[in-house]
């Protein structure tokens, strides 16, 4: 079956590059080329402001361990902090960081958190989004997520949710609704039109509207919003100790405060919250409220023993097939069949007895390929019965020599395969592979399968075959099994989020934004240089309500100073219709 992934070994206070170089190739692509100098003087007051407002709106509300946490992830309300410092920090608990360029695949995603590694966006909202911003910034997501990690449990439920999500099946659905998400995220970061807003929000409104049939990662994904992202818990059974822990509230100066609101229905964590759809430009209208971590554990094992990968069998190839993406087989005896799959015959008992695939198709075990069965060799489909065959009272992978000898089964002769399904495999057998003491594959040439009323299902071929071999098929999960030879995640966007250019009165801005920094780590009292940076903050950026507020941390012991950066902030924040 499929293997949970092993955690990388973790050295002390790796860099981004060395984490980098030890994934696979197909997960490399979505690390980010990270660059701390990108973050502008402004960009920190923004870190510094959002920060300083959560630290006093959770102080009540948050789950206790996130001050803590906090700490010990290597986050402070000053500075946006690096890779490396976080990394410094988190290798204590196991865990890892790494910068991604905004939204990437959800089942890439997946399988970084089972590997305990937390994929880090490394843009940070603008002052005009500062409350909240629908896209993944390093706010979010370094000072949402990274904090709870310090709690053992949780971090072991986020390493579960990664290790079942990452098999999680999905369907062109979810493609598009990733790409729709993740184009929203990317016009309003981008963007100052509001038509292509519109019409980017349209497009998701309208894939929300028409899920069709809903997939496993989707339900997964939503169970992911409303406990990792948007989660309630309560230990206490009393409703008025409801506390915070998903990085979605966690981050937003506005939904850490209204989730709190009566208005906003709180329900009690189950399993239906698969099934509760979502909309990520909207305050939530609706949260779960867990118990525990080992709540969520729970709940999070009682939707995967329902999932394909756990439950194998007919009605799992069916939504394979209906998934119309790549998806990988287990046959009984450990041999993946990773394809788009096309065709499935049942028996009577609705059984699987035979399944094909159409174009690129792999054959591996234990999730490596298997010698001269990749897709250069495989190209154009693969098809094989499943099932006993007659006269075999135990599963074909488990015979014999001397079972395959007494059917009339020998190596470098003709033979005749028949199944209980009435299904007949002739052919010349080449050669009998057995691994871990089972059989997997028989390998004929000129090999011809007819269904038991004599109809061809595959013709015969003058080349070689490889039959599975397997009594049933046990598993059935998303993406193929040797994704480093067959890799079917979707590739990274080429369109990014630009870094905005720089004017030279942004760069004027910055250089005040730098200067009161510098200023915030003396310790001399109020003086004329202060006043004259005060005047000149008001007089050449009028409308810069953060750099106001800034300043007015400085000039408490001035009431007059006071005064006028408070009417000024005031002004610029009434006349950009900023809630703050």
């Amino acid at each position: 079956m499929h293997q949970k992934p092993l955690p990388l070994k973790v050295d002390p206070g790796p860099g981004q590059q060395l984490i980098r170089a030890q994934l696979p190739d197909y997960l490399q692509q979505f690390v980010a080329n990270n660059d701390y100098r990108r973050y502008t003087p402004r960009d920190q007051a923004v870190w510094r402001y959002v920060l300083g407002e959560l630290n006093t709106q959770l102080r009540d509300i948050a789950h206790p361990v996130y001050f803590a946490g906090l700490e010990k992830s290597g986050i402070n309300c000053e500075t946006i902090p690096s890779v490396d410092e976080m990394n410094a920090c988190l290798q204590q608990f196991g865990w890892r960081v790494i910068h991604v360029d905004g939204f990437i695949p959800p089942q890439a995603f997946m399988e970084l958190q089972s590997l305990k590694i937390l994929a880090v966006a490394q843009d940070i909202r603008s002052v005009d989004q500062i409350n909240y911003t629908a896209a993944p910034d390093i706010i979010h997501e370094a000072a949402g997520h990274a904090p709870i990690i310090a709690d053992a449990a949780y971090a072991e439920y986020l390493q579960n949710f990664g290790a079942v999500g990452m098999y999680a099946m999905y369907n062109q659905w979810d493609l598009d609704m990733y790409e729709a998400v993740r184009e929203v995220s990317l016009v309003k970061a981008c963007e100052t039109d509001g038509k292509t807003i519109q019409a980017a929000e349209e497009r998701l409104g309208l894939l929300l509207r028409n899920p069709g049939e809903i997939s496993e990662l989707a339900m997964l994904s939503r169970l992911h919003w409303w406990t990792i992202e948007y989660g309630l818990v309560n230990t206490s059974g009393i409703k008025e100790n409801n506390k915070i822990f998903g990085a979605g509230l966690l981050s937003s100066i506005t939904e850490s405060l209204s989730c709190m609101d009566h208005r906003v229905k709180k329900k009690p964590l189950t399993v239906a919250a698969v099934r509760a759809g979502y909309d990520i430009t909207q305050v939530q209208p609706q949260l779960f409220v867990t118990r525990g971590c080992d709540h969520l554990n729970q709940v999070l094992e009682e939707f995967a023993a329902t999932m394909c990968y756990r439950q194998g069998g007919a009605e799992s190839i069916r939504i394979a097939i209906e998934s119309k993406v790549v998806t990988t087989l287990v046959y009984s005896s450990g041999l993946q069949v990773s394809g788009l799959m096309s065709k499935l015959v049942c028996n009577t008992l609705g059984q699987a007895v035979f399944i094909s695939t159409i174009g690129s198709t792999q054959l591996s075990l234990n999730n490596v390929e298997m010698p001269d069965s990749g897709i250069e060799q495989l190209p154009s489909g693969w098809a094989s019965p499943v099932g006993r065959l007659c006269n075999l009272m135990k599963p074909l992978e488990l015979a014999s020599d001397d079972d395959l000898l007494r059917l009339g089964i020998v190596t470098g002769e003709a033979v005749c395969l028949a199944f209980l399904s009435g299904i007949l495999v002739k052919g010349n057998l080449v050669s009998v592979l057995r691994r871990a003491g089972k059989i997997v594959i028989f390998r004929l040439r000129g090999a011809s399968i007819r269904d038991e009323q004599g109809k061809a299902l595959v013709e015969a071929t003058s080349g070689y075959y490889d039959m599975a071999v397997g009594e049933s098929i046990v598993s059935v999960f998303s993406g193929s099994a040797d994704k480093s030879k067959f890799n079917v995640y979707p590739p990274g966007s080429t369109r990014k989020a630009p870094l905005p250019g720089h004017s030279k009165a942004d760069l004027a801005e910055f250089d005040i934004y730098q200067r009161v920094r510098q200023w915030r780590q003396k310790i001399d009292p109020i003086d004329e240089g202060l006043v004259s940076l005060v005047n000149e903050a008001i007089e050449k950026f009028p409308l810069a309500w953060l750099l106001h507020v800034e300043l007015l941390e400085l000039c408490q012991q001035d009431p007059v100073l006071v005064a006028l950066l408070e009417k000024h902030r005031l002004a610029s924040v009434a006349s950009r219709s900023d809630p703050n």
